[in-house]
């Protein structure tokens, strides 16, 4: 529910704050005072396109905020959207415009324009003079059709979804593999070569590392050959000046002077422990220098099988993992050439039982459609009767278009109706007026009622070109409603008025010497006043006073009827 509406710097308005009902909001106002600026600075809240004109001469910004009391779906809507949310279940929405950008804001949160226009949605829904040419669209029958079908019909077309996209898939599939003969016989000879390539060459995951591992060494082999020579050499005990008989000549002159001095023994072991690790540490390099060896064979062997792997990367993928996922779909693509005529065939049958399925399912959303449009027509019907449609006939054409589907199924869905006795029964767009789609919106309106999540409903333009007993009966229908539904409601007519739990005046006044739209909640005989008005009365007279109060009475009436039937 809208809770409350604050304005500020926004066109004429200076700054103004709107409490609103529960039941039936009434808004009323001579020609030109400003109404429409209410609505348009709730659109505007709403994500509606802002400019520049819209703030007041001499203001550096525009603000407009909504506060929303919302039921348990409108706080679901606002968890799946990730906004915060106010423990007692408030929303504030707040936009602020300036002549160069505006901010949205939700709880205080910054959110963009376009989240905010899939808030709008689930909060409220406005209903004027465009939203009443929207039943003129192809597409709204069936939408509306379905809605009222509920969950059956979403589950179908859920569904149906999925199997159109399988569908659609299988027909590019066949398209794609539509190639004469000769085409197929070029690709599958070039397939073949691949294939065999990759095939030929024997490929083992991580061989590429350990090949060149190996071709690494032995192209260092010769610079490595010579420095371990030269290590054992240096280290060895057949050279002159060599470590090994240096050390060898140092320890035999040691123990020469072992029987003269006995503290000369822990010398004698540490260096004789050098002269052993010294001569295992040659044995070892003379073991690794004979195993550098360098083979010219298997050096060509290694570069030639580097060269055959470097080439098919180069072809078929940056690692042998890739180059052989890459054998795998060639070798698909080659059987599946191979198997041309079964492939096709398979494809054919398969596309055949996805159409046989689709059918199948707009056949099954085809039946809903018919078994529920009989109902549903009777209740607009009836809706309409109550809005003064002397003599209406409706009812709701479902039509098979030649077994074309689509997500939405095969059918063609119209609203027939004829509103003048004699006349056929025609689409509802070749013969409603603007004031006859305003009802009949109405009629849609209170018939979905119960099956509609939003609890503030706007009307604007709803009385267009009507009078006398249809007004009364477009106010009762609005009576009614209300007292199931928040209603706000612009209205120039005293019937519709007399609805009223909260009635507000819209009018314009010269405030420091200024232009100012000023908007302020009537009180009950203020109400009365304003509805005489309405009537066409210059003057408060007791007749007409009385005439309103008795509007206002017999309203009442209407209203307690529904709430005792809800």
């Amino acid at each position: 529910m809208l809770e409350s509406l604050h304005v500020k710097n926004l066109a004429l308005i200076d700054e103004q704050e709107v409490v609103f009902s529960p039941g039936m909001n009434i808004l009323t106002g001579e020609t030109g005072a400003g109404k429409s600026i209410i609505i348009g600075s709730v659109n505007l809240a709403l994500g509606a396109k802002a400019g520049k004109d819209y703030i007041r001469t001499g203001a550096e910004y525009a603000l407009v905020e909504l506060v929303f009391s919302l039921n348990e779906q409108q706080c679901g809507k606002i968890r799946e959207m990730d906004l915060p949310l106010e423990e007692d279940n408030t929303l504030i929405l707040q936009r602020r415009i300036t002549a160069g950008r505006s901010i949205c804001r939700a709880n205080g949160e910054s959110i963009s324009a376009g989240q905010l226009k899939n808030l709008a949605g689930c909060l409220l829904d406005m209903y004027g003079q465009h939203e009443h040419q929207s039943l003129l669209k192809p597409a709204a029958a069936g939408k509306l059709l379905d809605d009222y079908i509920g969950g059956a019909a979403d589950s179908v077309k859920d569904e149906l979804k999925t199997k159109l996209a399988d569908y659609r898939q299988c027909r590019e599939e066949l398209e794609s593999q539509d190639t004469d003969e000769k085409m197929r016989a070029r690709e599958a000879q070039l397939l073949e070569f691949e294939v065999n390539e990759i095939e030929a060459a024997g490929l083992n995951p991580e061989e590429d590392e350990q090949v060149e591992k190996k071709y690494r060494r032995l192209v260092n082999a010769r610079k490595v050959k010579a420095v371990v020579y030269g290590v054992h050499a240096l280290t060895g005990y057949e050279e002159e000046g060599s470590a090994g008989l240096a050390v060898g000549h140092a320890l035999r002159e040691l123990k020469t002077i072992s029987a003269y001095d006995e503290e000369s023994e822990p010398l004698i072991s540490q260096l004789t422990d050098i002269d052993d690790l010294l001569n295992d540490f040659n044995r070892a390099m003379a073991q690794y220098s004979d195993s550098l060896e360098f083979d010219e064979e298997e050096f060509a062997r290694l570069e030639e099988r580097l060269n055959v792997i470097n080439h098919l990367k180069d072809k078929y993928g940056s690692t042998i993992a890739a180059i052989l996922e890459t054998w795998e779909e060639k070798q698909k693509s080659l059987e599946k050439i191979g198997n041309y005529e079964a492939y096709m065939e398979q494809l054919r049958k398969r596309q055949k039982e996805l159409e046989e399925e689709i059918l199948g399912l707009c056949g099954k959303l085809s039946q809903l459609r018919k078994k529920a449009a009989v109902p549903l027509a009777k209740k607009l019907k009836a809706a309409m009767t109550d809005l003064n449609f002397l003599n209406v006939e409706f009812f709701i054409s479902v039509a098979e278009q030649s077994r074309e589907f689509s997500a939405e199924g095969y059918d063609q869905v119209e609203f027939m109706i004829s509103t003048n006795p004699g006349e056929a029964v025609k689409p509802l767009w070749q013969i409603a007026s603007g004031g006859e789609l305003s009802r009949i919106m109405l009629a849609f309106k209170t018939v979905f009622a119960d099956k509609d999540e939003t609890d503030t409903l706007v009307f604007d333009e709803i009385d267009t070109g009507i009078s006398g007993k249809t007004a009364w009966k477009v106010a009762e229908k609005l009576g009614r409603l209300s007292r199931s539904h928040q209603i706000i409601c612009i209205t120039h007519l005293a019937q519709i008025a007399s609805m009223a739990d909260a009635h507000f005046l819209i009018e314009k006044k010269i405030k420091n010497d200024r232009t100012v739209t000023d908007i302020r909640e009537l009180s009950g005989e203020e109400s009365l006043g304003e509805m005489a008005r309405l009537l066409g009365s210059d003057e408060l007279t007791e007749a007409v006073l009385s005439n309103a109060r008795e509007m206002r009475e017999r309203a009442g009436k209407v209203k307690e009827d529904g709430t005792k039937k809800k």
